[in-house]
């Protein structure tokens, strides 16, 4: 009975021991759980993970014609001349921006037949600069600016144009084209493109330049004397001008020598004869 007593408060002790245990690691747990959430957390992503979009590039002229279609002339004469180039510079290195008025391929078609192919290489840059206005434009400017407008070509009036807003169109004259802007082919900040159905002709080089002045008839310049000359030498003789009463007194003189004459023959006649 007394063997039986002391494996009881054996057993009795142990459950005991187990049941403390028990309790001490269910306190601990919770403090040691932050430490494992801390441990397994995905690290902190970095900025890299929201990249910012890459800087446009220039733009590209033709690539919007090409993209629009209907220009293709008028692509040929960028590339030709190397005006593309050009507006790529121009868009890449100034802040005004520019405004191209691109005829379409309708407008070259409407030109008399031989037009372009009679101009020389600097006449037909000096065409595409004319349709390029180096400064953008968008529609609500055509209402205020100022005419006459100056193009890549230059700013006096043989290369320059007009254009004039109306309620419902806008009108371009350039002294042998009017036209109307037909429509918008691309703009942003920077580029502004309008299709034209005419090409927009430059005065400079579709219209007679005027004439230089004559030049002044330079002075008869004197024969110069020939140096130690003689008075006279060198120089035209004046004309002998004979005066028309010298020839009365030597007619007179000669009938009164006559008679003088005449008259001392007779008293010698008569002195001997008597």
């Amino acid at each position: 009975m007394k063997k039986q007593s002391t494996l009881f408060s054996a057993a009795a002790f142990l459950c005991l021991l187990l049941l403390c245990l028990t309790k001490t690691t269910a306190g601990q747990s919770p403090a040691s759980s932050p430490a494992q959430s801390a441990t397994a957390a995905p690290p902190a992503s970095t900025p890299a993970a929201t990249q910012l979009p890459a800087p446009a590039g220039p733009t590209n002229v033709t690539k919007i014609l090409e993209k629009a279609g209907h220009f293709n002339t008028f692509i040929h004469l960028l590339r030709s001349t190397q005006e593309d180039s050009h507006l790529l510079t121009l868009l890449n290195n100034s802040n005004n921006g520019a405004t191209i008025f691109a005829p379409s391929d309708s407008a070259f078609s409407s030109l008399k037949s031989g037009t372009l192919n009679s101009l020389s290489d600097e006449a037909k840059s000096e065409l595409v600069k004319f349709h390029v206005v180096p400064t953008f434009l968008s529609s609500a400017q055509f209402q205020t600016v100022s005419n006459p407008i100056a193009t890549e070509a230059g700013s006096s009036g043989r290369v320059s144009f007009n254009l004039t807003a109306y309620s419902d169109s806008v009108n371009i004259t350039t002294g042998l084209t009017n036209t109307s802007v037909a429509g918008n082919v691309y703009a942003d900040n920077q580029l502004a493109v309008y299709r034209v159905d005419k090409v927009l002709l430059p005065v400079d080089i579709f219209a007679a330049k005027p004439l230089a002045p004559a030049p002044t008839p330079a002075a008869a310049e004197k024969p110069k004397k020939k140096k130690g000359a003689p008075a006279g030498e060198g120089e035209e003789a004046a004309p002998v001008v004979q005066v028309g009463t010298s020839a009365a007194p030597a007619g007179i003189l000669g009938i009164w020598s006559v008679k003088v004459t005449t008259a001392c023959v007779l008293v010698l006649a008569y002195t001997y004869g008597g």
